[in-house]
């Protein structure tokens, strides 16, 4: 018989020696609908008539549902929009400003600490107080500097608290805040910066300030540049240190910058979130002082995040600012609810992680798909180098752990005693290794995710619930609990929120809608663009396509610009064969379906490799996974050249066995791949292959292996032969 200890380490030991070499960018432009059995108490007070003032202040907002959508969009950036209030529940909450809103934390969790910077070892805090001071400070110094009202203060850099306080204090100085993705070349800032007509940029080290000084000329609105970390490397008109910047604005007087404060209205803009770009130029998204304080209140109720006041919530801010995502959960949910945010260090996505995390032992954390795949490879590396007795422990603690949550998903309560003593010696050990112990909400969203890896962690007792939504939504729109999540699901919609799908097909399937208060204002300068996503009756129209299951869950089935339409007129969406065929064959890092307009389905392939850490460059070593996959192959490979242009025979027909087995299982012929090739390097964001959230660019990648493409179609009647021949 084993003993505690024994078993104890048998996935300890692989969650004590993780590291997570992640290098993605996140984007929740595509993550976070209707729950008919809604399992969440609405815990929103009803609008009381305590003054004529209230009320008339809410029938100022207050918009019909059968209102056309004219008044509740915008282009303009000092335009307003009729509030999307309803006349009960939380949708009925008074809108509040992003100033209101921070006044109301100071009252709430004034001496808490709210961020928190590790300097050496050492973690640096500021109190709820001391934030909202540093915030005023920053909007003071704006002004100094001649920020002017609707007019952007760019922020390009990795997390921090003078991110934070840049984005806060360009809000309560009129301004917009605006993050700008830190991949961006040079070229890509300057379009941002134009476009939101910047005045000031805030960049983090020297290498960014590089980029806009290659393009300070080319932008007249930029009045000032402020670099928030290390010393700068020469002196320039108009550069500022942090230091600097912060007692520019030490002669403007309070009465200033409360006036300003004070003409800000909850449906005017104060923060432009871009899109990515995948399909051509960002979009400036215009989200509204209502949006933020009403989403993050919503969201953060639905989630039963609880107030400091009560037990305070613990963050980690890593995941990119310039998208809503982060925004929400590392800057609006914690002023809301009085959390706790940690700042990870700049290498968190090439390592260092998973040591914040031990350290931190955050109670809610969010992450990416590629930073819990990391994870699970990661463990899976490590547990393989374990003893045959420590993986057949390991095995049967993960089949229990699996087994029995499959059943409490699906509203089993009772416990058995091997699923006890299994989180006794196993989950417990597991979830402390890897700084998730105390961690009761952990989340993933921006991207698909594999059944693979959200069963892999079901297994170890660590449910990752997915969320869905978009920056036009103000980040969350459906999002699971523990008692309301299904695998594959991104749940059920947050409590204020409605969702329509449009034009369903005979399974159900259509364009997802959504409604509510959280829907942004519109598109800067971009009036055919807003016209083409907010529906006349105010929906937005996602461009998604989805389902609902009986009890309500929502499942993502494709995105209609993805969609392929065959010779023989066939709409079918890539990504769920594309899915497939990664769960199938473990060793692929990306894949994408083409065949528009052809007679049969063809797949573009790459394999997992090492990716270099300062460029995001992929390399040709593969990944530690995909070695020992090859081993069990019987293959000697360590490199992606060892395999590409049919060099193993043992990998190609692994490859093509897992296509086989997609192709067993597709609804039709049409949706069979009938060719395939391995490319010889992966796609990444310095390739161009992919967005800054991560997000496949398929014009560019049919583009530029256009020859590769064409080869599948040169000789179709060779495919009947050979239907995976490459």
């Amino acid at each position: 018989m084993l003993s505690e200890s024994e078993m104890g380490t048998v996935l300890a030991d692989a969650a004590s020696n993780l590291d997570v070499p992640v290098s993605c960018e996140v984007s929740l432009s595509d993550v976070m609908v209707n729950s008919p059995s809604r399992t969440v108490e609405d815990h929103s007070a009803e609008i009381t008539e305590e003054t004529n003032t209230e009320e008339s202040q809410l029938d100022m907002f207050r918009s019909k549902a059968s209102s056309p959508a004219s008044g509740l969009w915008t282009t303009r950036r000092d335009g307003e929009v009729k509030l999307r209030l309803e006349q009960q529940g939380i949708g009925s909450e008074t809108p509040k400003t992003v100033h209101e809103l921070f006044q109301e934390a100071v009252k709430k969790y004034g001496d808490y600490f709210a961020l928190a910077s590790k300097k050496g070892d050492k973690w640096i805090k500021q109190t709820y107080k001391q934030y909202y001071e540093e915030c005023r400070k920053a909007a003071k110094s704006f002004i100094k500097l001649g920020l002017e009202r609707f007019h952007g203060v760019g922020i390009l850099g990795f997390n921090s608290a003078e991110w934070f306080i840049a984005d806060i204090g360009a809000i309560l100085a009129g301004g917009f805040a605006v993050g700008i993705y830190t991949t961006n070349s040079p070229e890509a800032c300057q379009y941002v910066a134009e476009n939101c007509g910047a005045n000031i940029l805030v960049v983090e080290n020297h290498k960014q300030l590089e980029k806009i000084l290659e393009v300070q000329h080319k932008l007249p609105l930029l009045k000032a540049i402020i670099q928030y970390n290390g010393e700068l490397k020469e002196k320039r008109p108009n550069l500022y240190t942090w230091s600097e910047f912060m007692s520019l604005g030490s002669d403007v007087p309070d009465s200033q910058l409360d006036k300003i404060i004070e003409s800000q209205k909850p449906n005017q803009c104060c923060t432009l979130i871009y899109t990515s770009g995948t399909t051509g130029q960002p979009k400036g998204v215009m989200l509204s002082h209502d949006n933020i304080t009403w989403t993050s209140l919503s969201a953060g109720r639905y989630v039963r995040l609880t107030e400091a006041t009560e037990q305070q919530e613990l963050v980690i801010s890593y995941l990119p600012l310039s998208h809503i995502a982060a925004q929400m959960i590392d800057i609006w949910l914690p002023i809301t609810f009085g959390a706790q945010v940690f700042f990870a260090q700049p290498d968190a996505l090439k390592g260092s992680l998973i040591d914040t995390l031990q350290e931190v032992r955050p109670t809610a954390f969010m992450g990416v798909p590629r930073v819990w795949e990391k994870i699970q490879e990661k463990m899976k590396s490590v547990g393989a180098k374990s003893s045959a007795l420590r993986r057949k422990v390991a095995a049967w603690a993960k089949e229990v752990g699996l087994q029995t949550n499959l059943k409490r998903m699906n509203g089993a309560s009772e416990l058995p005693v091997n699923f006890r003593l299994a989180r006794q010696l196993v989950y417990k050990k597991v979830r402390k290794g890897l700084g998730l112990d105390r961690c009761t909400k952990c989340y993933t969203g921006a991207a698909p995710i594999t059944r693979d890896t959200l069963e892999f962690f079901l297994s170890l007792d660590i449910p990752v619930y997915e969320l869905y939504g978009m920056s036009e939504s103000s980040g969350p729109h459906t999002i699971s609990l523990p008692d309301a999540f299904r695998i594959s699901s991104c749940g059920k919609e947050i409590t204020g929120c409605r969702t329509m799908i449009y034009k369903p097909d005979s399974d159900g399937s259509g364009e997802i809608c959504f409604s509510g208060r959280h829907i942004f204002m519109g598109y800067l300068n971009m009036e055919d663009k807003t016209k083409e996503a907010i529906h006349e009756e105010g929906w937005l129209h996602s461009g998604d396509l989805g389902k609902h299951d009986r009890n309500g869950f929502l499942y993502i089935t494709g995105r209609i610009k993805e969609l392929i339409i065959t010779a023989g007129g066939e709409n079918i969406p890539p990504v769920p064969i594309e899915d497939a065929v990664k769960e199938a064959v473990p060793i692929i890092s990306n894949a994408m379906v083409v065949g528009d307009k052809a007679k049969f389905l063809a797949m573009l392939l790459t394999l997992k490799c090492n990716v270099n850490e300062e460029t995001g460059e992929p390399q040709d070593d593969l990944t530690p996974e995909a070695v020992a996959y090859c081993l069990r192959l019987g293959s000697k490979a360590t490199k992606v050249s060892d395999i590409v242009g049919g060099k193993d025979k043992a990998v190609d027909a692994a490859i093509q066995k897992g296509i086989a087995l997609v192709n067993e299982k597709a609804i039709s012929n049409a949706q069979k791949v009938q060719k395939w090739v391995l490319l010889e390097k992966d796609f990444s964001i310095a390739g161009g292959e992919l967005g800054p959230t991560m997000k496949l660019k398929r014009p560019v990648v049919a583009k530029m292996y256009k020859d590769q493409i064409d080869h599948f179609y040169t000789d179709v009647a060779a495919t009947s032969a050979n239907p995976l021949s490459k």
